[in-house]
């Protein structure tokens, strides 16, 4: 792979250095957290073999950047082709939706949240429909499937969005804490999907529209994503990316590493069940009365009758 370009003068490779930064803390924090958990005699569980596929495979496309569409990358090598690159996505993003359902089916369970456990039921397939619109835009150059995809992500963070605002009150010390933590980070998502992912694409689709272009069909596609990549590293051609990818190569790795946290409480979770606003008075509070005293009979006490406290019979 050439690095020729590679200049402080040449916005593209600055982005490219952050890039592999970050790429690096990634995959440092997952190997420290990995030991951390073995240190403490636990099994590697499958939300952090869910994140380990998430954070490398987030590295091996930051390492490798490329638009999928545009068919642009940075290197000239197969490993740019956007047929493998679309494929590690493919995996590494079903992995992280995945993460985000086992999270709330422990959530959801734990406080009996149907809501939770219907949204931690729902997020997996909706993200497959999601990937498969991408691969629709990746065959084709439409960007309609684009339009598709991200709106579909922004759905998805809805409804976890949703299910974490009906958790967040019922926990308390930490686990609150950390579903406050993931509400913010889930609205903010959304925020910059509608108001800056989703637009661009539909702009996009409506400028090819309007121009004429075709999209390429099933076989031509395949071949085209598989065979053909053009190596750019033009700043003009490379702005409308930078800002998705670099919050995508980093806020979004990060959660992923966070959510690995959730392995040291989900055991634990009755334990930061939230108390109700009332409470009744503990069977240990109340004060046991012996009874000491029969029921006397109404009327006047008729001779044989049992004094108070003997028996009726």
């Amino acid at each position: 792979m050439n690095i020729d370009w590679v200049a402080w003068s040449n916005p593209v490779s600055i982005w490219w250095g952050f890039l592999l930064i970050v790429s690096s803390i990634n995959v440092g924090l997952w190997l420290v957290l990995h030991g951390y958990l073995r240190s403490r005699n636990r099994a590697v569980e499958l939300i952090v073999l869910l994140s380990a596929a998430y954070v490398f495979g987030c590295a091996f496309r930051a390492v490798l950047p490329r638009a999928d569409v545009q068919r642009i990358c940075l290197f000239d090598t197969w490993l740019s082709s956007v047929f493998v690159g679309r494929s590690v996505a493919t995996i590494a993003e079903i992995c992280f939706v995945a993460q985000w359902a086992i999270v709330l089916r422990y959530l959801g369970d734990s406080a009996q949240s149907n809501l939770a456990r219907r949204v931690a039921n729902s997020i997996v397939p909706l993200i497959v429909v999601a990937e498969a619109c991408s691969w629709y835009a990746v065959i084709t150059t439409d960007y309609l499937g684009n339009t598709l995809e991200n709106s579909l992500w922004a759905l998805t963070f809805v409804l976890i969005a949703t299910a974490l605002l009906s958790l967040i009150n019922k926990f308390a010390g930490v686990v609150q804490l950390a579903i406050g933590a993931a509400l913010f980070g889930a609205l903010g998502y959304v925020a910059f999907m509608v108001a800056v992912d989703v637009p661009m694409y539909f702009d996009r689709w409506l400028a090819d529209a309007a121009s004429g272009k075709e999209p390429l069909g099933l076989f031509a596609g395949l071949y085209d994503a598989g065979a053909r990549w053009v190596v750019t590293h033009d700043i003009a051609l490379w702005t409308d990316e930078i800002a998705w990818m670099s919050l995508y190569f980093s806020l979004a790795v990060w959660s992923s590493l966070a959510l690995c946290g959730f392995v040291l409480v989900k055991d634990r979770l009755l334990q930061y069940r939230a108390t109700p606003a009332w409470r009744a008075r503990p069977p240990g509070a109340l004060r046991a009365v012996g009874v000491t005293e029969g029921v006397r009979p109404a009327g006047p006490r008729t001779p044989g009758s049992h004094p108070a406290g003997g028996r009726f019979f």
